[in-house]
């Protein structure tokens, strides 16, 4: 079976509620992409990236080898409606997969940026905890 590169940047990263969904996928280690993106959280509950022409920034995550079929059947369903699944370009200038927020998704009440963080888990850390 063929296996691509996902690139994961919020629940879907070590510890996070939907990992589990990465099924047998085999870690690759931490990763960034390419200084090309915005970072929102929406509703403070997961992560987006946005492409940018200018202003963006490396944005942290992990990166996986997943296969089509855990993709299909486990990953992607578990995802928000407010991300798709698209190809970004990782800081070593490889591509990968990964889920981007969607465009009409990003004046949505409650989507904040949050890039100058520079990754999912660091802000994480500024948020009060329940």
């Amino acid at each position: 079976m063929e296996n691509v590169k996902m690139f994961v940047n919020g629940q879907a990263m070590s510890g996070g509620s939907i990992n589990g969904m990465l099924g047998r996928a085999t870690f690759l280690g931490e990763a960034s992409t390419a200084a090309r993106y915005r970072f929102y959280s929406v509703r403070a509950e997961f992560p987006g990236l946005s492409p940018v022409e200018s202003s963006g920034r490396s944005i942290r995550g992990e990166l996986y080898e997943v296969s089509y079929d855990i993709l299909r059947r486990s990953l992607l369903p578990a995802e928000p409606a407010e991300l798709e699944l698209t190809v970004i370009e990782l800081n070593d200038g490889t591509g990968s997969l990964s889920m981007a927020i969607r465009r009409e998704a990003l004046n949505a009440p409650g989507v904040v940026d949050i890039t100058d963080f520079g990754g999912w888990r660091n802000y994480l850390k500024t948020r009060p905890t329940k």
